[in-house]
Formats: structure tokens, C-alpha cells, sequence
């Protein structure tokens, strides 16, 4: 058996993926897969940095009847001599190595000061997804042409001479995608269209056309007005103040960034319709944003914030937050960044952490320039931050109910958690304001919630559904719930739920369990949704503190036992590792608030290490469970209850 798993796994056993071999085996490592776009957009982006280093006015891309695509640009066309190192024409390396291309050396002197290209990986992914890739390179009175299959050459390169002389140059990529590698081998015209008439808006005075050979359609985009025109056209609101536009870019004296770094934009404030937020990096589409659009919110910020200080404009109690100001914010956003860390290679997000800064420190003081020069669309601005943000306030102040009173104010005794998210908040209903002040210092701020709790919860067994409000703390307790009182069969409305678990904590002794029959009663009584949905739950605090020594090899240790059979089970421990009778020292809490907030925190909150038990109806069903409580708690019902202690009173543990 042992030479079988030998021969399993030995030094063949390991494989090395040579070529393009790792893109065909991992295709979504290296680009999006439920359509062929982004390798489409591969190619794009190469042309558009040419563009971007000065390079070509134009860009052509054809939809060809066969389903392949063509990319023409009439930039500097990619060198086709032999690599002095590799000894193989350029152009072949660039569309058959991983980590192959120009844009590596930023700077003066490298062939790209700004692109998107960043990791030479782009075209060969391109390459090695289409069942056949022809390019044409036009370069000094020269033109080389050669084609692969797979991401290997089946035409090699052959050389001749240019008909047109040294004028015409640029590159024509044409691809075949692989249909076996995609989930829909179908471009998304919208998706398409919308990248290419990006590009022209981000290089002003270049034209970009787009020709589907079928319908024999073609649509050019030329922007002269960049960034405000683009914007304009696309906003679905009216703007309450002048669009807000500008550029920043550093030069070659500027001590944190490099020369040309910088960032272009234009910024409209709406206080309608759906806020349109585009944003580029080197030309590339980043669309799921990043530090460079951080920069942007941080700068738009800081300048409105200065200016409604400077002008005492903050009502009393308003405080603003960055989304008070960002709300009704559309953009587009065009930043140079030197050498951008982009988050995976289809670079969706913007990684570089200097860009926040970079953004930021353009935008923030051209704003409040523009805002002091234009007092009046600075107070409407800030009007609108204001308006935001006390909308926040009063969402966070206030829990709607159903109910004829409109709204209900939270509770001013609840401390609430930041996390609305109902997988993890938790709402812990605590036994008394001290430990209810232990819990509130304890908890996980995140995700946390306490309701502290004065004396003992009203026995709800018996009132009427319409009288509970009557009682200040099941009313707290209903609104900081957000669910309203119902019977078993009511279908109420759990929308408004606004923790994920609600947890009753209360002392581990006698009244501790009967203020936790109380709650139970009520849930069980008027919330037995609750309970069938599995949100409500019983937190274990401990009854006794062990303080052992240090013995052997182990250090002093402090252990915490539920009941008097855990701390018999823990001595008889101690014992058997050798430590003297009475060598430890064991403290009886007598309730939570004589806890400490982290001695709380480790036994009761902390859910690595805390008691949680979930309240179900176990076997018995909604009818048994009635009667029996009913039994318990209902008024009238003396001799049922003696009844039932007479039966199981020697079942009993008295704690006295």
C-alpha cells in the first residue's frame, strides 16, 4: 500500500504549464468569460494607448460577418524585428508570451509613459482564446503579417514593402474568439458601444468608429468637448448648480508625483434621477471604482464641508458624513496614473493607494476655488449635503410600523449596532442598566445591538395584543425589533426586521430565569413568528469563576463554569493535574453586572466562545406548548400549577 501512494505522487507527478497553456486551462484567471468582450477590449485598450501616448487620431473596429473582429489604429505599429534577447520577432512575443510588452518601463525613455497595459499578459489571453488571430503591423515604409491558431503561429512572418511608403503606420489585430471558452460567443452591443464612445470622450480629437458588416451600419464618435459633453448627454436629471469641471496634473518639479500624473473630471449635482458615475484609468474602464474615485469623493468632500463651515451654514445636530455630499453626485473621472495597481487582470478596480491622495489633492482645493467665486451654487450645494444628511438621521432615529401613530422612535435606552446586515447583527436584551453598561462597553460595536431592561418584563400571557403598547419596555422592545405584535396564524410583516438574532441575557440565577420566562412568554405569546423563523435565542452566562494556578508546564488559568455539574467537572479536572485541594479560588457571580465589560465579552458575547441556545418548540407542538405555559403563567391557574410542581418537584434544582 505505502509503495502505491509512493507511486502516486512523485517528481512526474508535477506539471509545468508552458506557453499560453495556463490561459486555456484557468481562462477565467485571466479574463472574463461569459461573453468574448474584454479579449475584444484587449486589443482595444493597446490601440487607445497609443492613442494616449500621442500616437494616431484614429480607431476603426469591425464586426466582420464570420464573428471575428477587427481592431485597426494608426498608431506606431508593433516593431517586428528579432528580440535581441529572445531571438524572435518582437511582434510574435508580444502575442505569444505571458509578461511579454512595451508598457513595463514607465517613464522617460520607455515606449508608454501612461497606459493601461501593465503586465504584457493582455494580447497573448487574446491569442490563445481565438481559434485564429491575423496582425498587421505598418512600420517604417514596412509591412509584416502573420497569424496564429490557439496562441501558436501557423503563418509565420512575412515581411513586404509598404505600397504606401513611410506614411501609412499602425497595427490591425483580427480575432477569431473560441466559442468553447465563452458561456455566449455573442458580443453585448450595448456594453460595446458604450466602451468605444468612452474612449473618444477620454481622447478628445480621436475618432473611434464602430462597422457590423451585416447590417452595414457605422457609428463614429468624435468628442472636441470631452468629459462635459459626455456627461450632458448621458445625465437623466436636471443639474441644481453649473457642472463642475477641471484637470490637475503634476509636472516635473512636484515633490509626491510623477510628471503628468493627475486627473481630469466633471461633476454634476442632481437632485433627481438615477446618478450616472464613470470612471477611467489610463483609459481603461474601471467599473468597479477604487482609490482614484475615493480621491474624488474625499476631495468633493473636504471643499463642502470647508465652505459650509466658512459660511456657518450646519444646522445644530447635523453632522455630514461624505455620502451626505456624494448622494446626488454624477461624474466622469479620467486619471493618470505612472504605474497603477489594478485589483485582477480584467482591472475592473483601482488598487494604488497614492491615488486617493493624488485625486483628492487636485480636486479639493479647484472646488472650493470654484465654490468661493460662486457663493450662491456653493449655499445651494451645501443645501443639498444638508438636506441628505438630515434625511440620514431621521432614517436612523426613526423605525416605520404599521400602525395608525405613523412612526415610532427608536428606543433612547437602545445602543445600536452599525451593521444592518441581518446575517450577523444581534440585539442581546440585558438584565438591568449595570449590566446592561458592562454589555455596551463589551460588545462588538459592528454587529452588537443592547437593550438594557428595568426590572422585571410585564407577564404578557394574558393582555391583549392592543394594550401592550401600555408597557414602556415590550413597546421598546417591538420597535427596536421592528415587528410588530401577532398571533401563530397572522402573516406579519418581517421586512422591517432589524437583527438577525435577538438574544434574551439575564443572570444565571433564579430571577435571571424568571425574567428569561417572561421574555419567552412574550415572544412565545405575541412574536411566535420570531420564534418559528429562528430569531430568538438564549444567551448562557456563566454562574462561577475558577481561578487555577499555574501547574507543570501550565500556566494560571481562569475557567468559567454554567452550573455546579461544570464546576464539579472542572475541579475534578484541576485535581487529577496534581493541583493541591483548595489551591484555587472559585467566585459565584451574583449577576452580569458584576461582570467586567471583557470578562462579559469572553463568556457571554464573543461568539467564539459564548453559550447561545436557539428557542424552539422542540417536539411538542404550538397547542402542546400553550397548554403547558398557560399552566405557568396564567392567573387563574393556582391549582393547575401546584398540580404540576406536585408532580415534578423533585425534578428540581433549588438554587438558594
Amino acid at each position: 500500500m505505502a509503495d502505491k501512494l509512493l507511486t502516486d505522487y512523485s517528481e512526474s507527478s508535477i506539471r509545468v504549464l508552458k506557453g499560453l497553456e495556463p490561459v486555456k486551462q484557468r481562462p477565467g484567471m485571466y479574463t472574463r468569460t461569459d461573453n468574448p468582450l474584454h479579449i475584444i477590449q484587449e486589443v482595444l485598450d493597446n490601440s487607445a494607448d497609443e492613442a494616449l501616448a500621442g500616437h494616431g487620431k484614429k480607431l476603426r473596429v469591425t464586426l466582420h460577418a464570420d464573428g471575428s473582429v477587427s481592431i485597426e489604429d494608426d498608431g506606431r505599429g508593433i516593431p517586428f524585428g528579432l528580440h535581441p534577447e529572445e531571438n524572435a520577432p518582437v511582434v510574435e512575443l508580444v502575442f505569444t508570451r505571458l509578461h511579454a510588452g512595451g508598457k513595463f518601463d514607465k517613464g522617460k525613455g520607455g515606449a508608454y509613459s501612461f497606459s493601461g497595459g501593465l503586465h504584457g499578459v493582455g494580447v497573448s489571453v487574446t491569442n490563445a482564446l481565438s481559434t485564429r488571430l491575423e496582425v498587421t503591423s505598418y512600420r517604417e515604409g514596412q509591412v509584416a503579417q502573420l497569424a496564429f491558431s490557439g496562441g501558436d503561429v501557423i503563418e509565420p512572418l512575412v515581411l513586404r514593402k509598404n505600397g504606401d511608403g513611410d506614411r501609412k503606420c499602425g497595427t490591425t489585430v483580427r480575432a477569431w474568439p473560441d466559442v468553447k471558452y465563452f458561456e455566449s460567443p455573442a458580443l453585448p452591443m450595448a456594453e460595446l458601444t458604450h466602451l468605444l464612445r468612452s474612449k473618444a470622450v477620454l481622447m478628445p480629437g480621436v475618432s473611434v468608429t464602430l462597422t457590423t458588416e451585416k447590417t452595414r451600419e457605422t457609428q463614429t464618435w468624435l468628442y472636441k468637448g470631452g468629459l462635459r459633453d459626455y456627461l450632458m448627454q448621458t445625465l437623466t436629471g436636471d443639474p441644481v448648480i453649473p457642472l463642475f469641471e477641471g484637470e490637475g496634473f503634476a509636472d516635473a518639479s512636484h515633490d509626491s508625483f510623477a510628471e503628468g500624473e493627475g486627473a481630469s473630471w466633471c461633476v454634476a449635482f442632481t437632485e433627481f434621477g438615477q446618478p450616472v458615475r464613470e470612471s477611467y484609468v489610463n483609459l481603461i474602464p474601471t467599473s468597479a471604482g477604487g482609490t482614484h474615485e475615493s480621491g474624488l469623493r474625499d476631495g468633493l468632500f473636504t471643499a463642502v464641508k470647508s465652505f459650509i463651515e466658512l459660511h456657518s451654514l450646519l444646522p445644530k445636530g447635523v453632522k455630514l458624513l461624505p455620502e451626505d455630499v456624494f448622494a446626488r453626485a454624477s461624474y466622469v473621472l479620467s486619471a493618470k496614473v505612472l504605474d497603477p495597481q489594478f485589483q485582477g487582470q480584467i482591472k475592473e478596480r483601482l488598487n494604488s493607494r497614492d491615488a486617493v491622495r493624488l485625486v483628492s489633492s487636485y480636486v479639493r482645493p479647484a472646488l472650493e476655488l470654484w465654490l468661493n467665486q460662486h457663493v450662491e451654487y456653493g449655499k445651494k450645494l451645501a443645501e443639498l449635503a444638508i438636506k441628505a444628511a438630515q434625511t440620514r438621521q431621521k432614517a436612523g432615529q426613526k423605525v416605520e410600523k404599521r400602525k395608525g401613530s405613523g412612526v415610532a422612535v427608536l428606543p433612547g435606552k437602545l445602543t445600536d449596532c452599525e451593521s444592518k446586515d441581518l446575517a450577523n447583527n444581534e440585539l442581546f436584551l440585558v438584565e438591568g442598566d449595570s449590566a446592561g453598561g458592562s454589555a455596551k462597553m463589551g460588545r462588538d460595536k459592528e454587529s452588537q445591538a443592547v437593550l438594557p431592561l428595568r426590572g422585571k418584563v410585564l407577564n404578557t400571557w394574558e393582555v391583549d395584543r392592543d394594550r401592550l403598547f401600555g408597557n414602556t419596555e415590550i413597546h421598546d422592545i417591538s420597535v427596536a425589533i421592528g415587528v410588530d405584535p401577532h398571533g401563530p396564524n397572522d402573516t406579519p410583516d418581517l421586512s422591517g426586521l432589524r437583527y438577525g438574532k435577538v438574544c434574551i441575557l439575564s443572570d444565571a440565577d433564579v430571577d435571571g430565569s424568571h425574567i428569561q420566562v417572561l421574555l419567552l412568554t412574550l415572544f412565545f405569546r405575541h412574536f411566535p413568528k420570531l420564534i418559528e423563523t429562528g430569531h430568538v435565542f438564549v444567551a448562557k452566562p456563566p454562574l462561577f469563576r475558577v481561578d487555577a494556578p499555574a501547574r507543570g508546564k501550565k500556566p494560571a488559568s481562569k475557567v468559567y463554569a454554567l452550573d455546579e455539574g461544570e464546576l464539579n467537572a472542572i475541579l475534578d479536572k484541576l485535581r487529577k493535574d496534581g493541583v493541591r485541594e483548595n489551591a484555587w479560588s472559585i467566585s459565584r457571580f451574583k449577576g452580569l453586572g458584576e461582570m467586567s465589560a471583557e470578562q462579559l465579552w469572553d463568556t457571554t458575547l464573543n461568539p467564539d466562545t459564548r453559550r447561545l441556545l436557539p428557542v424552539q418548540l422542540g417536539n411538542q407542538d404550538f397547542l402542546q406548548t400553550e397548554g403547558l405555559i398557560t399552566k405557568l403563567m396564567g392567573k387563574g391557574e393556582a391549582a393547575a400549577r401546584r398540580e404540576l410542581m406536585e408532580l415534578h418537584g423533585d425534578a428540581v434544582e433549588i438554587d438558594i
